[in-house]
């Protein structure tokens, strides 16, 4: 079961997305879907974990304290939970218009995040902060805060330690 967090165009199918962030609840081992052209990146947020076999890579044993990996989607991969259901975040950019970047970021202190990507989601999985910019907005867990490419600078203050996601995603430039 997949929940969409954001789409961009808004409302694009999932062969016609330039972005797509989502949460899935993976119940059981198996393929994993192919999107042709897609660049993903895998980040556990619930369970035990998750091993990925991606063609033409080592398997890779994903946990919650795990590094995002990032991987084409259109390659076969073959998934094998370590000891029950998870629930994990994909972000998906189509490859050759738009990339993206996710940091797992842990805070009990305020930190600044730049905002200059095309579009930055501030996921905010575990905890509660305060996006401070232009304006103030408090989100909690499993909210996210989508900001354009104003170049502004965001205090995230948590009520105490959060675990969060920053997500960078950017238009690739047109070869000339």
């Amino acid at each position: 079961m997949t929940t969409e967090i954001a789409v961009s165009p808004a409302g694009a199918a999932l062969d016609h997305f330039d972005w797509r962030v989502s949460m899935a609840r993976v119940e059981s081992g198996g393929p994993f879907s192919g999107f042709s052209g897609v660049d993903r990146t895998l980040a556990v947020l619930e369970g035990e974990g998750i091993i990925l076999d991606i063609a033409g890579r080592p398997a890779a044993a994903m946990t919650r304290a795990s590094a995002p990996l990032s991987f084409p989607a259109d390659v076969p991969t073959q998934a094998a939970l370590i000891a029950g259901p998870i629930t994990d975040l994909n972000v998906m950019t189509r490859r050759g218009r738009m990339a993206h970047a996710v940091e797992r970021v842990v805070i009990s202190a305020p930190i600044d995040v730049h905002s200059v990507a095309d579009a930055t989601l501030i996921l905010c999985f575990d905890g509660e902060i305060t996006v401070a910019g232009a304006a103030s907005v408090r989100i909690g867990p499993r909210d996210t805060l989508l900001l354009g490419p104003d170049a502004v600078k965001w205090r995230l203050e948590p009520a105490r330690k959060a675990t969060l996601f920053v997500i960078r995603i950017e238009r690739v430039a047109a070869n000339d």
